[in-house]
């Protein structure tokens, strides 16, 4: 009888977890169409992950926070219905078995690997993998989730995706057409790849510019996997590319990582030589940059691998490539799938000595520098901070000391009294992350990279700093002191400091409530106060008409922690008074700003990012296919994104828009936008042309596998350059007279004959980064941010994108100050 009974409970219980899977269905049942017959809007995809998680005990499924559009983003945990049950555990011991929690660990034997989807939207192929990925696993693969938890984000970009899949499924023709012309394999302005800020979100990982990464790296902090893949697709003619990586690998890696990530791509290699898919590894994609979805958590311990899919926006359902075939969207699901599995074998096969390497790649014993000492503005100090509790670095505090090791400001040793600094140690679990971060300059194999190969952060932040090579000596992180202002109705006005993106922030809430602001173009000494120029002024007889102005002042000054000085008169001590015509009111300025063809959508993207979401001051985008209709005289500011306007800027265009600069206007003209003014009458702009000497009659006898390397000479990869400024000029307000300005290419113009020199370049000094000897060389001289006056109006040039990926905190004030200090020539009611 017991055994009967035995037999039926058991009977139960395998009757029972069989109903459990049949009732789960596969992802053509659900969605009704096969993976790779349509593009599934980002809705489906989510309600076909809820749909398996709600009828198998193998998956949970989580929200994570929302996109700008509203959009959920989620991620799935996948693993056996054993580890479900433990999975908090699981999690916790890995985090002590790296030390980001305190304890002993007792058993580290459970791989964690982490897929991420459709970072690009895109190159959508990938979100598709992610639902046949997640029912293959739980109905196929569950030997392999016994020792395995799989963390799926189906779509790390649901704005971007959704812009593409809608934009598609509007303009395909059925049956789908093949040919390469054919509208649906031709996006239109900005595409599918940004996010609904237009931002790359494969180049956001460090910086956290963006909502979504914001949200992710809470949950990946909470985890920290021992192997992370960001899927994504190339052009359609590159069939497949996958781990190991290219050179340049930082020097951070761990002969492990590049022991397993190899050991994985041969793994795929077997596959898909099996099915006869052809494949490239150790080209194009490194390991340098630390922001990328394979770098960062490569920096994090993990594995980190690109996985590239031909594809990308142009291959729509099917395109015809190059080579005669065509490239399926199901192709494409069916490889990520493929490598998705294979990258889960793989660890399952290794778990416990990748917990035991990954344990191993924590201690940091051997890192050169040991502390990275920082001071400067308490508002750039607190922007440091508040990146470091994004990535949960610990950081101290040092009240005053000398520290010696290499200078950041002078590019060399030597050493600073500090007073008041932050220190990072490299000590501490995220210790290579810290690295890498602040370290002085990235070590190069090859200077032929993907992306920028210098981001420094004492330079992004315009921080002095000190990275010393002995552990220095700090004290906790005493809490902030709240600044608490007081109305005074009797005095003549209010002055606060000019050094910050925190003092823009208020200053564009005080236009915002129509509270009138001047700035000083003068030191001056009021109240036995030193102020120095742009130091903002707000005074009475400038507000009478301003109800309550006294209270909103005061209200608006606390919200954004800014100490104002109360003055009884504005008589100054020495220097200007507050009726000097060099006191200057500040204009509620009309920004127009230009999107659409010939404009960078990435530049677009920042420059709209940066007036909604940090200075939240409001800018009116205005689209290139009607800019030469309009009249230009409503607005004060136009700005033109990065861009390529030589087919666009006509000559009747420039003669408009010059019209409008000389009766008052301002250009402000970024990156390549600049080029459109170069040799244009009237613009004091030129080129600086290369001095090389024509090359021998005989031509060029450089060997074709040399080209790619010797061209490197002309070649400038994201360096870092020191410049002088003036600090005289209101562009430059709140800057002292060095700055160090990110450079993305070898753009070189002629300092202005006649306008304002800003900021220059002298003798070229690269103090971080790849740049090669011949581009260096045409840097002599040259200029960074200048004003040229044309008329009452300016152009401002930047020839150094200020705003760049968000993340060069140092270079966004001298925007500010393009817009509301430079050339303040009037005053709209």
């Amino acid at each position: 009888i017991l055994m009967k009974k035995n037999f039926f409970a058991l009977l139960v219980i395998i009757t029972s977890f069989c109903f459990a899977q049949n009732t789960i269905k596969s992802p053509a049942e659900f969605l009704g169409y096969e993976i790779g017959e349509q593009f599934s809007r980002h809705s489906d995809v989510v309600d076909y992950f809820e749909h398996v998680a709600q009828n198998s005990e193998m998956v949970t499924y989580h929200n994570y926070g929302k996109t700008n559009e509203r959009r959920p983003l989620t991620y799935a945990i996948v693993s056996s219905k054993e580890n479900i049950k433990n999975i908090d555990n699981i999690r916790i011991q890995n985090l002590k078995n790296i030390g980001l929690i305190d304890g002993n660990t007792n058993d580290n034997t459970t791989a964690i690997v982490w897929l991420s989807y459709n970072v690009h939207g895109n190159e959508a192929s990938s979100t598709e993998a992610s639902m046949a990925m997640l029912y293959e696993l739980i109905t196929k693969k569950q030997d392999w989730l016994q020792n395995t938890v799989v963390i799926i984000d189906p779509c790390i970009n649901p704005d971007g995706r959704d812009r593409y899949a809608n934009w598609y499924n509007m303009v395909k023709s059925t049956p789908y057409n093949t040919n390469q012309l054919a509208a649906e394999h031709n996006e239109p302005w900005p595409g599918g790849r940004p996010n609904h800020y237009l931002f790359d979100l494969n180049r956001d990982w460090a910086w956290a510019t963006q909502a979504e990464t914001q949200a992710r790296l809470k949950i990946y902090n909470q985890w920290v996997p021992h192997i992370h893949v960001d899927f994504h697709e190339q052009g359609i003619n590159e069939p497949y590319y996958f781990a190991p990586a290219a050179e340049p690998f930082h020097e951070i890696i761990t002969p492990w990582q590049r022991e397993l990530q190899t050991q994985i791509g041969k793994n795929h290699a077997k596959y898909f030589d099996k099915e006869g898919w052809l494949f490239f590894t150790r080209e194009r994609f490194d390991l340098l940059y630390p922001s990328y979805g394979d770098t960062y958590p490569t920096f994090m311990g993990a594995i980190g691998m690109t996985y590239e899919q031909a594809g990308h926006g142009r291959a729509g359902l099917g395109i015809e490539t190059d080579e005669g075939y065509v490239l399926t969207l199901k192709d494409r699901a069916l490889h990520h799938l493929t490598t998705g599995l294979s990258t889960v074998e793989v660890a399952s096969k290794n778990a416990e000595r990748i917990n035991s390497e990954f344990k191993r790649f924590f201690d940091n014993n051997d890192l050169k520098y040991k502390s990275f000492v920082l001071q400067g503005e308490a508002d750039k100090i607190a922007s440091l901070q508040a990146l470091l509790d994004l990535h949960e670095i610990k950081y101290q505090t040092l009240n005053s000391g000398k520290v010696s090791g290499f200078n950041y400001t002078e590019n060399k040793q030597g050493s600073i009294n500090f007073k008041n600094a932050i220190v990072v140690h490299t000590d501490q679990p995220k210790g290579k992350m810290v690295n890498v971060l602040f370290e002085p300059n990235a070590k190069l194999s090859t200077p032929l990279t993907y992306d920028i190969t210098a981001w420094s952060i004492p330079h992004a932040y315009g921080l002095e700093a000190i990275a010393s090579t002995s552990k220095v000596s700090a004290a906790a992180v005493k809490p902030e002191n709240s600044i608490q202002n007081n109305a005074d109705r009797s005095s003549a006005g209010y002055i606060t400091k000019w050094n910050s993106l925190a003092d823009a922030k208020f200053l564009a809430e005080l236009l915002n409530h129509n509270i009138r602001v001047r700035f000083s173009e003068k030191d001056f000494v009021n109240n036995g106060v030193e102020f120095k120029k742009g130091s903002l002024v707000i005074t009475k007889s400038d507000n009478k008409k301003t109800e309550d102005y006294d209270q909103k002042l005061i209200e608006i000054a606390n919200k954004h922690k800014r100490k104002l000085y109360t003055t009884p008169t504005s008589f100054a001590s020495s220097g200007v008074d507050f009726g000097s015509p060099d006191i200057k009111l500040i204009n509620n300025s009309k920004i127009a700003l230009l999107k659409g063809n010939y404009t960078s959508s990435l530049s677009y993207g920042e420059i709209w990012h940066f007036f909604e979401k940090q200075l939240n001051y409001p800018v009116t985008s205005i689209d290139t296919d009607y800019l030469k209709n309009i009249d230009l005289a409503q607005f004060d500011v136009l700005i033109l994104p990065n861009g390529y306007y030589g087919g666009y800027l006509d000559k009747d265009t420039m003669e408009s828009i010059s019209g409008w600069v000389r009766k008052g206007g301002k250009i402000i003209a970024i990156g390549n936008a600049v080029a459109a003014f170069n040799d244009q009458k009237g613009f004091d702009l030129k080129r600086n042309k290369s001095d090389q000497k024509e090359k021998d009659s005989i031509g060029n006898l450089t060997p074709y596998d040399q080209r790619e390397k010797e061209s490197v000479k002309d070649f400038i990869t994201g360096s870092i350059f020191k410049t002088r400024v003036d600090p005289s000029h209101p562009m430059a307000f709140g800057y002292n007279d060095t700055y160090f300005t990110l450079k993305l290419g070898d753009d070189s113009y002629k300092l202005l004959e006649n306008g304002y020199n800003v900021s220059y370049i002298d003798t070229p000094e690269s103090v971080s980064g790849f740049a090669g000897e011949d581009a260096k060389k045409r840097l002599q001289n040259s200029l960074v941010f200048g004003e040229a006056r044309l008329g009452r109006g300016s152009v401002i040039y930047m020839v150094d994108n200020p705003l760049f990926r968000a993340f060069w905190e140092n270079g966004k004030l001298f925007f500010v100050n393009a817009i509301f200090m430079t050339n303040n020539n009037k005053f709209r009611i």
